[in-house]
């Protein structure tokens, strides 16, 4: 046990907070975005600068605890949050400096997509980031990041120029391609195994108004969409971003009300490309098939980016499953018909989000990142607000991933995994797992980082203890 003597001179070199069990903002501080996760650390640290990130990992190192790192708190898994041990909370270490001459951002590790993207429409530009604007920048980044604008600029790792890291040996350092290169590779992917990253610097493109939104189908046409679509997306300009979904159509605005609750297949589409050309280049999308509702339009990128954040608001149950996928079968598609019309509550769902196009141009083995010739990344969400729903939604989610999973390439994006087990995340680094274990190995050999897609050390670890 630490005495409580260490803990206060702990917390009287802070800048930030320290909070623990007694104090009355624990249990918020606690919370992550996934309902269904309930873990209580023994320590919150709510760091104010990259010097509190530095005392508080020395202070988790010396004391053997377990330590995690927590962004936005969106991971599927809450693996931002432990029993027992330390949290370091990013959440105050929020700003983003935007220089519109060199065409970058320096993103603090606390932010979130909205903050970034609130700071960089000002200058007409953005950098590529997920679909729900409320996700951390930090998780979201170091696991690849897949979104709207991965067809045309790529993931958000492959935009990401810089990082400032504090080690497990709490030295702070920074990489890049010419400055700790080998780490900056497995960041690039690699998730939060390395160090906690304070500061991200991203390459940014001029995205201001977007021509997008969803277009939905009758159920029934599952099979014909699902089919145009594997072709379509495949072989569009990468101008055309759009991912498939199985969907329950929300009770209000903007959709009419003989919809509401509606289980439909839809696209959700996002055109980058000049405005101007954006009614003639969706004539063909439109043209396939009469859908039963089109809200494509011109806005700006950050609506885009917000457009689900008030439907998946924080504290709802998630359970999530995945695989990467290079191949739409006719026998894949037969699978989607008899799972996905099966939704078992409102939220539940099932995404295909394309990553070819820029994405698909850089080599599996160029970043951690290492499903580069995959066309898609699968993801089936069991999702409700009521804990009540739990098993129901989890057992769905569990069925449909074991019909489709044969079909699958074999790992998953990092970002969608739960708590898998080792052999999973081997399977979804592939060929690139040994050589992010010799970076693991130099940077965190004693394994300080493991609340995470753990890349175990291959010398001996320190098994941490729990307060």
């Amino acid at each position: 046990m630490i005495s409580e003597t260490v803990i206060q001179d702990f917390k009287q070199g802070l800048r930030g907070a320290l909070i623990a069990p007694s104090d009355p903002t624990y249990d918020t501080a606690r919370k992550v975005y996934n309902g269904m996760i309930d873990k209580k650390p023994a320590l919150i640290v709510k760091c104010a600068d990259v010097s509190d990130v530095m005392s508080a990992v020395n202070f988790a190192r010396e004391h053997n605890l377990l330590l995690a790192v927590r962004g936005g708190g969106h991971n599927g898994g809450g693996l931002g949050i432990c029993d027992g041990g330390m949290v370091i909370d990013l959440s105050m270490i929020k700003y983003t400096r935007v220089d519109p001459v060199k065409k970058i951002a320096v993103v603090g590790g606390g932010c979130t997509w909205g903050d970034v993207d609130h700071a960089t429409h000002a200058f007409g530009m953005a950098t590529p980031s997920g679909i729900i604007s409320t996700t951390g920048v930090g998780g979201l980044t170091l696991g690849g990041g897949l979104g709207h604008l991965t067809r045309k600029y790529g993931l958000s790792i492959d935009n990401l120029l810089a990082v400032d890291v504090v080690l497990a040996d709490g030295e702070f350092v920074t990489a890049d391609k010419d400055n700790n290169s080998e780490l900056f590779w497995a960041i690039r992917g690699g998730g939060g195994n390395f160090g906690v990253v304070t500061s991200f610097t991203f390459k940014l493109h001029p995205v201001d108004m977007v021509y997008a939104g969803p277009i939905l189908w009758e159920m029934e046409k599952a099979e014909k969409v699902m089919k145009w679509y594997r072709e379509f997306i495949t072989s569009a300009p990468d101008d055309i971003n759009g991912f498939f979904a199985f969907l329950t159509v929300p009770p209000g605005p903007p959709f009419p009300a003989h919809l509401h609750m509606k289980k439909m297949c839809g696209v959700v589409w996002a055109y980058t490309g000049p405005l101007d050309m954006a009614e003639n280049v969706f004539k063909p999308i439109r043209a396939f098939e009469k859908p039963a509702l089109d809200l494509v339009g011109s806005l700006p990128q950050p609506v885009l980016q917000s457009m689900f954040d008030a439907l998946y608001v924080p504290g709802y149950q998630w359970y999530w499953r995945a695989d990467f996928v290079k191949e739409l079968s006719d026998a894949a598609i037969e699978q989607h018909l008899k799972f996905g019309p099966e939704m078992p509550t409102m939220h539940s769902t099932m995404h295909l989000y394309p990553i070819n196009g820029a994405a698909s141009r850089i080599g599996n083995s160029d970043t951690a990142w290492s499903y580069r010739d995959s066309v898609w990344a699968e993801v089936i969400v069991g999702v409700d607000p009521d804990p009540a729903n739990k098993d129901k939604i989890t057992e769905w989610t569990k069925k449909y991933w074991e019909a489709l999973h044969p079909f699958s390439a074999g790992g998953a994006y990092v970002n969608f995994l739960m708590d898998e087990g080792e052999e999973r995340v081997k399977a979804t680094y592939k060929e690139n797992y040994e050589r992010l274990v010799a970076v693991k190995n130099k940077y965190d050999p004693e394994n300080l980082f493991r609340v995470n897609q753990n890349i175990k050390p291959s010398v001996k670890e320190r098994k941490p203890i729990a307060l």
